[in-house]
């Protein structure tokens, strides 16, 4: 039997949706506002869209907006109904290394959450309690972001401080991107190139590396909370607490405006003092500004020095991957970081990376004499409807 899933991707200022028939989109919505005015762009599977404008007040109904929307465009009725609300969370804590159908329990520990991580967690927390309201005979489905890296010895998790303060705080390295990675992994083994030891980089705005060993997560650069790791759009990635002290006290922040500025005012944005958008870094970077072109030297150094770090976890690499929206389509960046890496035996073809994905799912990019270096297409999605499929005790292909 066919099952419909809504998937809900909050962030700040905007809200994303997506209509899955078991593994078919079937639509999308993007709310977010302009000129003042909270509009939703609607997408159909075959590309058609339309903006809505009417009837929106608060971007925080955005779910009710939703399922009127849904209606009204003839994916629901008596006969169809959605058979679980899923939802990402990038949460701290144990609890949250697990995909968990919403609760008491789960609510309570959202609420707790909101007060560990304020700077991540209330959106989706406000986000998952309307979805309960909106569909309250529907499942709603936390998936975990750190999931896949849950199999990590402890070795990998804890931080070098007392132990037992780590373990009564839950102050461990979590991880994140976990479903991209898990995403990644399943292709990779579905298609028979998954090979022993892979260091996967995940570059987006938000960005990190995973050494998987095996077919499991075995060392991820990202720890207690996505801001660790290497540099990224907004986020500094990892920083001595000390020079983030000095910051506080430098700019007077307090606590919790300091970690905003770690996480939305650095990286790529505050070493080019202009942009954390990749593609404007390149255009300024050509346009010989100064400032970008360190911005865009110190990214990629950063990620060669990681992918050395998940090398070394695992005492060896058998194969490079590159995913998410810069990884996916941005073969200079491609190109510069392997660049520094033939040490390891990576070497690119430049005319297959330049060729790129194109409408495939993933391409070879390496050259004849190198270790295989791979581009895949993630699919986060894909993986959520896996283990929401898998925790409602349905049959996963």
């Amino acid at each position: 039997m066919e099952k419909l899933y809504l998937v809900t991707n909050p962030g700040s200022s905007s809200r994303k949706y997506a209509l899955y028939r078991d593994d078919e989109l079937l639509c999308s919505l993007h709310f977010e506002t302009e000129d003042k005015q909270l509009i939703c762009t609607f997408r159909r599977a075959d590309g058609s869209r339309k903006k809505i404008t009417e009837g929106f007040k608060r971007i925080g109904d955005t779910i009710r907006y939703t399922y009127n929307i849904l209606d009204q465009e003839g994916y629901l009725g008596d006969s169809v109904k959605i058979s679980a609300v899923l939802a990402r969370v990038a949460a701290t804590g144990e609890y949250f290394s697990d995909d968990h159908i919403v609760d008491a329990e789960c609510l309570r520990r959202l609420e707790e959450e909101k007060r560990r991580a304020p700077l991540h967690v209330p959106v989706i927390a406000a986000e998952i309690s309307k979805c309960v309201e909106t569909f309250p005979d529907t499942p709603v489905i936390t998936i975990s972001d750190s999931h896949f890296h849950h199999t990590r010895d402890d070795v990998h998790k804890y931080y070098a401080i007392d132990t037992e303060l780590a373990d009564r705080a839950e102050i461990k390295r979590y991880g994140y991107h976990g479903l991209s990675m898990g995403a990644v992994r399943n292709y990779m083994r579905d298609t028979e190139i998954l090979e022993p030891r892979v260091v996967a980089c995940h570059l987006g705005s938000g960005a990190s590396l995973t050494a998987i060993k095996d077919g499991y997560s075995y060392d991820t650069t990202m720890g207690y909370t996505p801001l660790e790791g290497v540099m990224m759009a907004t986020r500094c990635g990892d920083i001595d607490p000390a020079a983030a002290s000095a910051i506080q006290r430098e700019m007077g922040f307090n606590e919790e405006a300091v970690e905003e500025y770690l996480n939305r005012q650095c990286g790529l944005l505050g070493v080019s003092g202009a942009t954390g958008d990749m593609r404007e870094i390149l255009d300024l970077r050509a346009d010989g500004d100064p400032r970008a072109k360190l911005a865009y030297d110190m990214y990629i150094y950063r990620i060669q020095r990681a992918v050395g770090e998940m090398v070394a976890a695992m005492q060896g690499v058998d194969a490079l991957v590159f995913t998410a929206t810069i990884g996916e389509r941005n073969a200079e960046i491609r190109r510069d970081i392997v660049s520094g890496l033939g040490y390891l035996g990576f070497k690119i073809n430049d005319t297959k990376n330049d060729n790129g994905l194109g409408d495939d799912q993933h391409c070879l990019i390496s050259a004849p004499s190198s270790k295989p270096i791979y581009v895949i297409a993630t699919d986060e999605t894909a993986a959520m409807i896996r283990r929401a499929k898998i925790l409602l005790g349905e049959e996963v292909k």
